[in-house]
């Protein structure tokens, strides 16, 4: 049995015509478990789901390249994302995992493949805690990476300055996990809108239903998503988080073509939609 349910395969074609090369900026790549098995004491079962049906995905939504978010389920070994990479130079990249034990060989090898940051998950606390993924930032400074960071917003209401001196670029995950209730107004986030001010700190717009208290359309999401696009559209990505691992079991699984078509309500014109799914990608990862 697995512990998540599989993603919806059926996805619905989006609203509104992707701008060509719009990036899907997060989501998890899984396949056969004999070739890519998992670490031996996974934080969660992963749905029964291949690489070729997230580019299925991709390609009904009309999304020409992606970031795979190597899971945590694979530990550090990111073989999986790195053949992915391999299969399609131009059209992929990633975010790996790694400890501040990985040597300086294997971090050229991971930024020659495609590899262009590496995770910290302060929520669930799996991997680097926050003082060594600024160690590991300052070995990676000169490939130009970033840290993706899972984090609560409303437990860093002191956002910047806990970051001030962070080496490299720093990436939030899916609009910080804002807390519904709170409102915009809440400390945490009116600090991420502040900090995203700088150019060296991004915003994943993505996972709305990570937070939201509206199961079927997630619209309670929008006034954050809103707020983050009005901050510094310039400093904005997109996700899918396909294939939505780690689903609280009364929401129901998304369909990614709706998801794909709250970036109307984000982004309202064309001209902020090209910035957040293709030019920023682009900046970014190094398309």
């Amino acid at each position: 049995m697995y512990q998540n349910p599989d993603p919806i395969f059926e996805t619905l074609k989006p609203n509104f015509k992707l701008p060509a090369g719009a990036v899907d900026c997060h989501c998890h790549v899984y396949d056969d478990f004999a070739k890519y098995p998992l670490s031996d004491a996974p934080a969660y079962l992963p749905p029964s789901v291949k690489v070729a049906d997230y580019l299925k995905m991709l390609d009904v939504l009309g999304v020409e390249r992606a970031v795979i978010v190597h899971a945590n389920v694979y530990g550090l070994d990111n073989s999986l994302v790195l053949d992915l990479m391999a299969s399609s130079p131009s059209r992929f990249r990633a975010v790996a995992l790694m400890d501040e034990t990985i040597s300086d060989q294997e971090l050229e090898r991971l930024h020659h493949a495609g590899v262009r940051g590496f995770r910290c998950n302060l929520v669930g606390k799996i991997g680097l805690t926050l003082e060594k993924a600024k160690t590991l930032g300052q070995r990676v400074k000169d490939y130009g990476w970033h840290t993706q960071f899972l984090l609560d917003i409303e437990s860093f209401p002191n956002l910047e300055a806990v970051f001030s001196d962070f080496p490299i670029d720093i990436v939030i995950d899916h609009m910080g996990r804002p807390i519904i209730d709170k409102g915009v107004n809440a400390p945490g986030f009116q600090a991420l809108l502040h900090f995203i001010r700088n150019d060296h700190v991004w915003v994943k717009l993505s996972a709305p239903y990570r937070t939201s208290q509206d199961v079927h359309t997630f619209k309670d999401i929008n006034p954050f998503a809103q707020a983050l696009v009005a901050a510094n559209p310039n400093q904005l990505v997109w996700g899918t988080d396909w294939p939505h691992v780690n689903m609280a079991p009364s929401i129901p699984m998304p369909n990614d073509g709706l998801l794909c078509n709250l970036l109307v309500d984000w982004a309202l014109d064309e001209s902020t939609r090209h910035k957040v799914l293709v030019t920023n990608p682009e900046r970014l990862y190094g398309f």
